[in-house]
């Protein structure tokens, strides 16, 4: 099949996303939220009259030249039809009563009248997190994913340990994990680039995104490992090395169009979150959508052919 006999290509092209992420993360480091930092959430909604977003970064830029203690940083996002989503260093509630006079009554004057406007706004909520809280959370989404990684391998052993010919069973665990770190590596790089041009942070959502394209990558790339498990057992066990790289091809040949077309039908539904969804999804629908192609690709011109050149390692 070209996908295996061509597969150093695509490992080329694997280790360049790869190389280029990591590459990113070490130049511009991750820009975590205040989930992981610590700081100040606040969520607003104006009843009438929304201010634009440019407006209330620049009120809250304005508090900042009066008193740079109240908020020392901030970003500002979007959600719903009217409400925007405050994050900043921590702050207590005088100074977030400062910052919501601030947007009600320190607005840009009417064009006519020259007087300023009055806003009526709502407060959603306001949330403080402690940086011991956001290590605590740091450490557990590190703990999550180690143990999924290692329940992965011991079950994907167990599965097929009868097929543990011509490469030891725990070895398809081991590639489908090193398919896990490939998927994963490029949307960590990607938003890496993002926080460093477009100040996107990483927050548990991304954590999230992070499971789900886990869950996902091994998903597709079990499909294909089932398939050559079951094409190798109508092979005799004594010709399983000579006619692995064939089994191979063939199971993935039976695979490859329900995986493209599953990633094309969950992208589809990707992007329209992407680009309709509310501002707070917006960024978890990238990371995922990310998450399925790259996952995709590495289930066909990744782990399979690892398998092979695997194969071929052990026969030498």
């Amino acid at each position: 099949m070209f996908i295996i006999k061509n597969r150093k290509i695509f490992y080329g092209f694997s280790v360049l996303m790869v190389s280029l992420s990591v590459l990113a993360v070490i130049v511009w480091g991750i820009n975590f939220g205040i989930d992981f930092t610590g700081g100040s959430l606040l969520e607003v909604n104006f009843i009438s009259d929304k201010l634009e977003k440019a407006e209330v970064e620049n009120i809250l830029s304005s508090i900042m030249d009066i008193d740079s203690e109240i908020i020392q940083s901030f970003s500002v996002r979007e959600t719903g039809e009217s409400g925007y989503i405050l994050r900043s260093k921590m702050i207590d509630d005088a100074e977030k009563n400062i910052i919501i006079s601030a947007l009600q009554n320190i607005a840009p004057k009417n064009a006519e009248s020259r007087e300023p406007v009055s806003r009526e706004l709502e407060e959603v909520r306001f949330t403080n997190i402690g940086p011991t809280l956001g290590n605590e959370l740091k450490s557990k989404a590190i703990v999550a994913i180690v143990v999924v990684i290692l329940a992965i391998i011991l079950f994907v052993a167990f599965a097929f340990r009868h097929v543990s010919k011509p490469i030891s069973s725990w070895k398809y665990g081991l590639v489908a994990i090193l398919a896990f770190v490939h998927d994963v590596a490029v949307p960590i790089g990607l938003f890496a680039v993002l926080g460093q041009f477009f100040a996107v942070e990483i927050d548990s959502l991304f954590v999230i995104a992070i499971l789900v394209v886990l869950g996902y990558s091994i998903n597709d790339t079990i499909v294909v490992f089932d398939r050559i498990r079951e094409n190798l057992k109508h092979v005799p066990e004594n010709h399983r090395a000579d006619k692995f790289e064939d089994v191979v091809g063939k199971s993935l040949l039976q695979t490859i169009g329900r995986s493209v077309n599953t990633s094309i039908t969950t992208s589809i539904m990707l992007l329209a979150l992407f680009f309709f969804g509310g501002e707070t999804t917006k960024w978890f629908a990238l990371a995922l959508l990310t998450g399925v192609i790259v996952g995709t690709y590495s289930s066909i011109f990744f782990a399979t052919p690892m398998l092979v050149s695997w194969s071929k390692k052990r026969g030498r």
